[in-house]
């Protein structure tokens, strides 16, 4: 079981998000969405606000071939490298992955930074709240009482699940 977060702020949002929904799809089966959020940018400020939105999933590839995959969903999808932290067609982050612990020089699972970030914590509580972060032995719950969440707005007409 895999959980990934999902992000765009450069022309149309919604379209990025509910294509790499699409091509995600084709790596194994979604089995939760979260809502779909309006935030704030996190880390560099001076730029468009973002979409973002969780799912759960589950896949045979293991994390570096899933990391892969991600990034060959990113690229069919025209993400431009830009500056870090900086505007995004689609981002796409492995949150956790299991419970597993995981460093490599490309990938760090569970994500290290998640738990600050509210545009994570606040549709990843939606659909796991008492998922327990394997590093820091707290709840999703517990992690987003921790951030402020005032900038995280759920979009509540639309949603990624096509299946609706």
């Amino acid at each position: 079981m895999v959980y990934l977060g999902l992000g765009s702020n450069v022309g149309d949002r919604l379209d990025f998000l509910r294509k790499s929904v699409a091509e995600l799809r084709e790596l194994g089966e979604i089995t939760q969405f979260s809502s779909v959020y309006e935030t704030l940018p996190w880390g560099k400020e001076d730029q468009a606000s973002f979409l973002n939105a969780c799912i759960q999933m589950n896949t045979e590839l293991e994390p570096n071939k899933l990391l892969y995959e991600v990034k060959q969903i990113e690229d069919k999808l025209g993400r431009i490298e830009r500056e870090h932290w900086g505007p995004r067609e689609i981002d796409i982050d492995i949150l956790f992955y299991d419970d597993l612990r995981y460093l490599s020089q490309r990938l760090t699972i569970p994500h290290p930074l998640l738990h600050e970030r509210a545009f994570v914590l606040v549709p990843m509580a939606e659909i796991a709240p008492n998922f327990v972060h394997p590093a820091l032995n707290l709840t999703i719950a517990e992690l987003n009482n921790q951030v402020v969440t005032d900038n995280v707005v759920r979009l509540e007409t639309i949603s990624l699940d096509s299946s609706q």
